[in-house]
């Protein structure tokens, strides 16, 4: 009987454990994702900077090719015709509605 009683109390022992340390790797998880979370604002909040910066650079160099900037010359040549052509385009469907 005192075996048992031993084998017992060695399985409760190693269950207190074993559910101790569920707990402590419960808990890490929940702060990992919690990192984890705070990161993943972190980079969206990033990705929006990164866009409003792309499109600043894209208006500077169209206002610097305006003003006469030789490097941007020819892109700006071709979206001044793309805008143009989209223009043609509007007119025309907008004549042929009427």
């Amino acid at each position: 009987m005192e075996k048992l009683s031993d084998i017992t109390l060695s399985i409760e022992t190693k269950l207190s454990k074993l559910i101790q340390h569920l707990e402590k790797v419960v808990e890490e998880n929940n702060q990992l994702k919690s990192t984890l979370l705070q990161h993943q604002t972190q980079q969206n909040e990033l990705k929006q900077q990164y866009l409003e910066v792309q499109k600043q650079y894209e208006d500077l160099k169209m206002v610097n090719s305006l003003l006469g900037g030789e490097d941007f010359k020819k892109e700006t040549k071709l979206k001044i015709n793309s805008l143009v052509r989209e223009i043609d385009h509007c007119i025309a469907q907008l004549t042929n509605n009427n």
